[in-house]
């Protein structure tokens, strides 16, 4: 018998709860209107051989990334220290699991050629990074804390400041995406994004807390931000499986 001719297992993921996730369909976020699906989505049912890997060795200890030094001297801005874990719905470690960061300098612009905002780009900062948790879900970098940007998507429209992190599961086809943001960032009520999560609980869990642990003394300060892949504390993320 030819094995590509065998039924092939399917693996059936929990449907996520009500408000956590963004709608496809979000006025407020102009882009959205565009882009949003018109008729119900087609399910493409995945095979094992689509989740099976690639998979990552985790290091035995978690070891901090640093974007705050390039290649000819140190970044411009505030450092900061952000760590976290990378949990499932029951509270237990996800480890070896591939995390990636990107975000703006300290002055609110990307390293992107699509990026031609009027603010200076930093030649000592890629705004990008990769790293893999350890055996306890752990994960850790230094970076230089993103400016606010304007977008264009309304009148005087400004993004708060935020990290987009990416996280891999056994597979690529489980990649997820969200973004974290800052306490007490007065622009958070006024941004689409933020509040396209109408579940108020679920969108202050995008929100990073101050840690005081973490805060390295006369280097920077600390952030904790918790990735829950999903439950009751899931946190909210962009795309859909």
């Amino acid at each position: 018998m030819n094995p590509f001719d065998a039924p092939q297992d399917r693996l059936v993921y929990r449907k996520f709860q009500e408000g956590v996730l963004p709608p496809n369909f979000c006025p407020a976020y102009v882009s959205s209107v565009k882009r949003a699906p018109r008729l119900p989505l087609v399910p493409l049912p995945q095979t094992i051989s689509e989740l099976t890997g690639p998979t990552f060795t985790p290091p035995e200890s978690v070891q901090a990334v640093d974007l705050t030094k390039g290649a000819h001297g140190a970044a411009i801005g505030e450092r900061i220290v952000v760590g976290g874990r990378v949990l499932d719905e029951d509270g237990r470690a996800i480890a070896g699991t591939l995390v990636e960061i990107w975000q703006a300098n300290a002055a609110g612009r990307y390293l992107h050629a699509r990026d031609q905002h009027d603010a200076p780009l930093d030649p000592n900062f890629t705004g990008c990074a990769s790293f893999v948790t350890d055996a306890k879900g752990k994960f850790r970098f230094e970076t230089i804390r993103p400016g606010e940007y304007p977008w264009r998507n309304h009148y005087n429209a400004w993004r708060p400041a935020h990290i987009h992190f990416s996280v891999f599961g056994p597979a690529f086809a489980t990649r997820l995406i969200t973004q974290m943001y800052f306490p007490g960032d007065a622009l958070l009520p006024f941004d689409p994004i933020f509040n396209s999560i109408r579940n108020q609980p679920a969108r202050e869990r995008l929100i990073a807390a101050f840690d005081w642990e973490a805060t390295v003394p006369e280097y920077g300060l600390g952030y904790r931000f918790d990735i829950v892949l999903r439950g009751r504390h899931e946190t909210p993320m962009e795309n859909k499986p």
